[in-house]
């Protein structure tokens, strides 16, 4: 018996999603009056599709319509395997790209482009872009209308299926289902749905409910309106609960085995990765999507391609979960990336940790195995003519020194100036990082806090953004920057809009 997997479809607004899974599965996934009086999805669908080999692939339908990409987020984060449509009329559109980017983050790469519409125009500029955007992929020209290219579609989907390994692939390990609906039943009671993304659900497991902590008990359990005495990972699963009422449980939840090593968490470190014209900066407020929850969070750099995620609400996260991370205004796509520790404590960057990072990104134990941590010992004080003088800087770091001196509160982006002189001057403790990609000349950066200081004390002890941007004449981007590092340095703390001077630095 082949292994369970889920099929997310993914496209731009009125691309043939919703009709294309009609024509493949026969279920109109449009379950709302609103989609229907609309002709568009607003939330997600789900069916059941029989591939020609006989294996069955669970099928998420979901929104293309920018305002409901986030719905869309929820969706493909349990897929395996996607079928992407692109219009014969139309061709690659925005939301094409989004979904795209979406699916990238998620690292979701094996699938099938459907050039739909190919009644309607001519496919082949269409199946062009499709290659271009999708290389590896197959594409294949359909029209949900008049049938034709569904047979050769279902084998596409057919040979993709054959190249992916299912959840359910992966062992014994505890249950773990991203809620994306909850409803009530007459006579049943309270029923969650989810791609089950780890372990099995059967009928009476003691499951809990995080982040609230609640114990319930499985009083049934459905894979396509058919009832089973267990479900493994990779599909989609209903599951009829008892201990917890309708309104005390909802979409973003998520059903946990006892026991289960996940647990809430408002921190997580990961490895992200963005577009060059769309990484963040150090504190960057973003949108985070994990499993059927998105949260408002910022992003503190660690070094490198590493982030610590600060989120506003708990998420629950398991090692190698995969983030989207996205702009909140105006909305958009940014990255995303792997977890690589669900539950870090709050910290800044160092060597150390980017060495654990490195090695948790490869796969490794977070320390070397087999090597204990040396015991902590005072070193002995070095006799004055033992201590190591810093190589002298070069003639061209000196003069990067003097250039970032005289720019004062507006040094020029790291991108603008020579690495190896940056480097050779943080090393002499010369410069100071203040964001990802600013550096601060030491006695510049000093003397900006110095007048920070006096400011604030001229003002009750506060400061706010405008009043350091125009004591500073400069713009709003390097002073946010210059109070998010003071306020890293404990020189001062942020309370609302103003930023309070704390009493060690006055």
């Amino acid at each position: 018996m082949t292994s369970p997997l889920t099929l997310g479809t993914a496209g731009h607004i009125d691309h043939g999603k919703t009709a294309l899974i009609r024509a493949l599965t026969g279920v109109d996934t449009d379950r709302l009056p609103e989609e229907r009086a609309r002709g568009i999805s607003i939330e997600l669908g789900y069916a059941n599709l029989e591939l020609p080999s006989g294996r069955r692939l669970s099928v998420v339908d979901v929104p293309g319509h920018e305002r409901f990409v986030r719905t869309m987020v929820a969706g493909a984060t349990g897929i395996d395997l996607f079928l992407m449509t692109i219009a014969a009329d139309d061709g690659v559109m925005p939301q094409t790209r989004e979904h795209a980017a979406v699916l990238e983050a998620l690292r979701v790469q094996t699938g099938v482009v459907a050039v739909t519409k190919s009644d309607l125009a001519d496919p082949e500029v269409a199946l062009i872009e499709a290659i271009e955007l999708f290389p590896g992929s197959e594409a294949v020209a359909v029209s949900a209308r008049t049938g034709d290219g569904i047979d050769a579609l279902r084998a596409a989907l057919d040979r993709a299926a054959a190249a992916v390994g299912s959840r359910a692939d992966g062992g014994s390990s505890a249950a773990r289902l991203h809620i994306d609906r909850v409803f009530t039943i007459r006579g049943a009671g309270t029923v969650v749905t989810g791609t089950l993304w780890a372990g099995s659900i059967g009928r009476g497991d003691e499951l809990e409910v995080l982040p609230q902590g609640r114990r319930v008990r499985v009083r049934g359990v459905q894979v396509h309106d058919q009832q089973v005495d267990r479900a493994p990972a990779g599909q989609r699963v209903a599951v009829n609960l008892t201990g917890v009422a309708v309104d005390e449980i909802d979409r973003g939840d998520v059903l946990v085995g006892i026991g289960s090593e996940a647990r809430p968490s408002y921190r997580v470190d990961a490895e992200l990765e963005f577009a060059a014209a769309e990484e963040p900066e150090h504190g960057s407020r973003v949108q985070i999507h994990h499993g059927t929850r998105e949260a408002a969070a910022r992003l503190a750099w660690l070094g490198g391609r590493f982030w610590q995620v600060r989120l506003e609400q708990p998420i629950v996260p398991a090692a190698g979960d995969r983030l989207v991370v996205r702009q909140i205004a105006p909305p958009d796509t940014l990255g995303g990336g792997a977890v690589l520790d669900p539950q870090p404590r709050r910290h800044g960057p160092g060597s150390d940790l980017l060495a654990r990072l490195e090695r948790l990104a490869r796969g490794e134990a977070p320390e070397p195995t087999g090597r204990a941590r040396p015991a902590p010992r005072t070193p002995a004080k070095p006799a004055p003519e033992s201590r190591i003088t810093p190589a002298p800087l070069s003639a061209s770091a000196q003069v990067l020194e003097q250039r970032l001196r005289d720019a004062g509160a507006e040094p020029p982006l790291d991108s603008e100036l020579d690495a190896g002189d940056l480097a050779a001057l943080r090393d002499a403790g010369r410069v100071v990082r203040v964001t990802k990609n600013l550096h601060y000349q030491v006695d510049a950066l000093n003397e900006i806090r110095a007048r920070l200081v006096e400011l604030a004390k001229r003002n009750g002890g506060a400061i706010t953004l405008a009043q350091l941007r125009d004591e500073l004449s400069t713009s709003r981007k390097f002073a946010q920057a210059l109070l998010e590092h003071f306020d890293s340095e404990k020189v001062t703390i942020r309370r609302g809009d103003e930023h309070v001077l704390r009493r060690s630095a006055s």
